[in-house]
């Protein structure tokens, strides 16, 4: 069920709900909330918040904009995650949403993103797990490991997240990618081979049409920003 806004008294037990699920209310934030109907949140990690279809690049600048107004510690990731990196609370939660209502986007509820995140955390497990692990479909194994159907994980993984599982899967695998490219040393055989690519070939259409350019390009580009770092630093 999605955040509304539209019932006050519904969309204040949701987001207690989002808050409490994210960060721990103390025993007197909780009688705070209940007499002032406000909780402060304190996060031992960042606070993730799920968007319905925050996918498209300009989605994303129209709710930078928002919260940019209201003042937030943020950051949006290239999977389409808002993380707040300051303590919220519910009034503030309230603040975000009215912000995202007015783009025509609204915030998930816990139970959705709780979901989300399992599929998430399964797709890290199946990409970097490479050649480990026997072949098998990627839905086999998401729907394994969470012990839920395939296609009620799919549905509700694109409902919040605005793109498919398969092409989570695919940025995941191209971000991973990335990192070996950089930090590894490993040739794209090598990565290609550890990620079950089946051919360096695909690997290079894969991460230019996700990217816009080739491995080797991608390899040159950061060594020559590496070096331009460099040459500022000894200027």
């Amino acid at each position: 069920m999605l955040l509304s806004g539209r019932d006050p008294a519904v969309l204040q037990c949701r987001i207690a709900n989002l808050a409490r699920r994210h960060g721990q209310i103390t025993s007197r934030e909780k009688r705070q909330e209940k007499t002032a109907g406000k909780a402060s949140l304190k996060h031992d990690s960042d606070l993730k918040l799920y968007i319905k279809s925050l996918a498209s690049i300009r989605c994303k600048l129209l709710v930078q904009e928002e919260l940019d107004k209201l003042g937030l510690h943020y950051g949006i990731t290239d999977l389409g995650e808002v993380v707040v990196k300051e303590n919220v609370t519910t009034e503030r939660l309230q603040q975000i949403n009215g912000a995202l209502l007015k783009l025509g986007l609204e915030l998930i509820d816990d139970e959705k993103a709780a979901m989300v995140e399992n599929i998430k955390v399964a797709i890290v497990a199946l990409v970097r797990s490479g050649n480990d692990l026997p072949k098998r479909k990627n839905s086999d194994f998401i729907s394994t490991r969470l012990n839920l159907d395939y296609a009620h994980l799919s549905t509700v993984f694109s409902e919040v997240m605005g793109i498919t599982i398969e092409h989570y899967i695919i940025a995941h695998r191209i971000e991973l990618v990335k990192e070996l490219l950089l930090s590894n040393g490993l040739s794209l055989t090598e990565i290609s081979s550890r990620l079950n690519y089946s051919s360096v070939a695909h690997l290079s259409n894969q991460f230019k049409k996700v990217t816009g350019i080739t491995p080797t390009v991608f390899k040159q580009v950061d060594r020559l920003e590496r070096k331009s770092v460099v040459n500022k630093g000894i200027m």
